[in-house]
């Protein structure tokens, strides 16, 4: 008879001759004491595959999921050398985890070769490309199913809900008052600032007013107003979106008939374009405020001078050029967001990237139609 003792778990080998082996084991089978156990590159058990097999499990106090593998492994080893291995004693507990734990574990498919340099360069780009592509098409599907929905008939079964139009108005437009009113105010005491700064070396800081009059109404104004909506409600329509999407909630419109884009994107598109047109002409007046309050304290420049040269340094057009730009910047993140709270998976990490990819999105695309803009109008005059 052969044993071997380790700390806490054991082993008794009993040789039945022409019966086979008989195996005892003994004491905890847990992780942390099976280390005395394998220091013998894990042969714990007898090599003679010939002879049968029988484990008697009646000693053992504890066993986790590592003594259960331990102890399957050789079973499974001495049973495709074509012995018989018979489990005898131990609690239902030991022998229902022993049972259910699969014969072998698969292993990883192996990486597939790496291709020509040229193909690992051009890869990304290519796939980026095409999930542009795709990206294009389900905005263009999101704008289309959304005009589909302003065109239907107002009233009972229609999908297209006035209140839920006002909430999202509140939602976006009225509690995003506070904060485009303080970023814009202090946007603009900071160009004036620094505009005044500059051209005190010229002697000409009464052109501080041309400054931020011009680039506050015509670029800075709608820009940072709809660089802050895409942080703030942008982000807010692919988490909601999305998390709808994960808990089934879009699935169950479809199935009473209703059209997911017509009752949750239409109502959040509406109210953005109503909004950010809004919240760009709170944010000019914030900016121009903060401007002039700069101006007086910093340069001297009265409310009145102030006032008297901004009229003389903006018109029509500049106001204009500006405002123009609001619905369409709307739509963008409006039409970026919920495409991406419509690709949200069934986690929360793939909720958390679309709603970064959201954001990330609707400010580079802004920016780009901010860019497209200011080339037509140089191109027209305007």
């Amino acid at each position: 008879m052969k044993s071997v003792h380790p700390e806490s778990a054991a082993i008794d080998v009993e040789d039945l001759h022409d019966d086979g082996y008989r195996v005892r084991l003994s004491g905890a089978w847990r992780n942390n004491s099976l280390g005395v156990l394998l220091r013998d590159n894990g042969q714990l058990f007898p090599a003679n595959g010939a002879k049968s097999l029988e484990i008697d499990l009646a000693a053992v106090s504890d066993m986790d999921m590592a003594g259960a593998w331990l102890v399957r492994r050789f079973v499974t080893v001495r049973e495709k050398e074509g012995g018989k291995v018979t489990l005898t004693g131990g609690t239902p507990a030991m022998r229902e985890l022993l049972r259910v734990l699969p014969e072998d574990v698969k292993r990883p498919a192996p990486a597939p070769p790496k291709g020509p340099l040229l193909q690992r360069l051009f890869s990304p780009i290519g796939k980026i490309m095409v999930d542009l592509w795709f990206d294009i098409v389900a905005m263009m599907f999101v704008l289309g199913s959304a005009v589909h929905g302003a065109q239907t008939k107002l009233g009972r079964g229609s999908g297209v809900s006035p209140a839920s139009v006002v909430a999202q108005m509140d939602h976006m437009g009225v509690r995003a008052v506070p904060i485009v009113a303080l970023m814009s105010f202090l946007i603009g005491a900071i160009i004036a600032q620094q505009g005044a700064f500059q051209l005190r070396y010229f002697g000409a800081e009464i052109f501080v007013v041309d400054l931020v009059g011009i680039l506050q109404l015509r670029e800075i104004g709608v820009l940072l107003t709809a660089i802050m909506v895409a942080g703030r409600s942008g982000s807010a329509i692919t988490a909601e979106i999305g998390s709808m999407k994960m808990r089934e909630e879009i699935d169950a419109l479809k199935v009473i008939g209703l059209n997911p884009i017509g009752v949750l994107v239409f109502p959040r598109l509406v109210a953005l374009t109503i909004v950010l047109p809004l919240l760009t002409i709170l944010a000019n007046f914030a900016a121009l405020y903060g401007a002039a309050l700069v101006a007086w304290s910093y340069s001297g420049i009265t409310f009145d001078v102030f006032t008297t040269r901004l009229h003389e340094a903006i018109d029509y057009s500049t106001v204009a050029s500006g405002m123009i730009k609001a619905p369409f910047m709307a739509l963008i993140v409006g039409i970026v967001s919920a495409v991406e709270g419509m690709k949200v998976g069934g986690s929360a990490e793939s909720l958390g990237r679309h709603v970064t990819a959201a954001v990330v999105k609707s400010i580079f695309v802004v920016i780009l139609v901010d860019a497209l803009f200011a080339i037509f109008y140089s191109a027209i005059d305007f």
